[in-house]
């Protein structure tokens, strides 16, 4: 009895050792039919083929069933030898740990970590660590790249590169969709904020009605007097007399005071 127990095991282990032997011999081409296997302990065993190319390890890396120790070995495997091809792969499989995405992320241009941070399939922690790579590079970044970023770029992007207020970029920044209004405010209470590039919000096609904008580029003292001229006779008395108390210790208070006397003589004359 116990040697009819003992045949199904001694079968399953040829299976299992041959197996295992076609794994380590498999060709070029059989090895992209082996790595559709389910089974992640044989798919180890394909790496330590010698015929295992870049072009297997792309097919396997598009596979979502992967394990992190895997993809470790993966990575320990072609560390030395690379691509950007692979390196992409690596990084955007998501069973790739996040400790390991930092690792490679450095490695990637920057234009290829923007489409990074806009890859659908890439995960919330890929996505995340590309952008806080991304910003970290941008002091460093040429006029020209800044400018297609601003125009690329995701939110906090975009948000990064209108604080440094260089007009040029600024312009490219105000015309994002991704631009949010809170980002603009957050603009126009820094130091970035000129004569000439509060100007450029004021008149910008997207942004010049937006009601609490203009209140907070007449609040700032850097504002061109154009604005109050154009702007203080559309708001309503509160929005001025409160307008009034954040600036009455600057010159622009002179522009509400007049505001004001004129709106009051015109009470009084309809009064006669």
């Amino acid at each position: 009895m116990q040697q009819s127990n003992d045949q199904p095991e001694a079968g399953d282990n040829a299976i299992a050792l041959a197996k295992l032997r076609q794994g380590l011999e498999a060709g070029a081409e059989e090895l992209f039919q082996l790595i559709q296997d389910p089974d992640l302990q044989f798919l180890a065993t394909l790496l330590k083929n010698p015929q295992i190319n870049e072009n297997h390890l792309l097919a396997l890396l598009q596979r979502h069933d992967l394990s992190p120790s895997l993809i470790n070995r993966i990575h320990l495997l072609t560390r030395s030898t690379s691509s950007r091809r692979l390196q992409l792969a690596l990084i955007t499989n998501p069973a790739t740990s996040t400790a390991l995405v930092r690792t490679l992320l450095p490695q990637l241009r920057l234009f290829e970590l923007l489409d990074l941070c806009l890859l659908p399939t890439a995960t919330a922690d890929q996505k995340l660590a590309a952008e806080r790579t991304l910003l970290q590079r941008l002091p460093t970044t040429p006029l020209g790249n800044k400018i297609t970023l601003a125009r690329r770029g995701t939110a906090a992007i975009v948000a990064e590169l209108l604080q440094a207020g260089e007009p040029r970029v600024l312009n490219a920044c105000l015309s994002s969709p991704r631009l949010q209004e809170a980002a603009v405010h957050r603009f126009l209470r820094g130091p970035g904020a000129t004569a000439e590039t509060i100007s450029m919000i004021a008149r910008h096609d997207r942004w010049k009605q937006r009601p609490n904008l203009q209140l907070a580029i007449l609040k700032n003292p850097r504002t061109p007097d154009i604005w109050f001229t154009l702007w203080l006779p559309r708001l309503r008395l509160p929005l001025l007399q409160q307008l009034r108390n954040n600036l009455h210790s600057t010159p622009k208070k002179k522009f509400i005071d007049q505001e004001l006397a004129k709106r009051a003589g015109g009470i009084g004359k309809s009064r006669v």
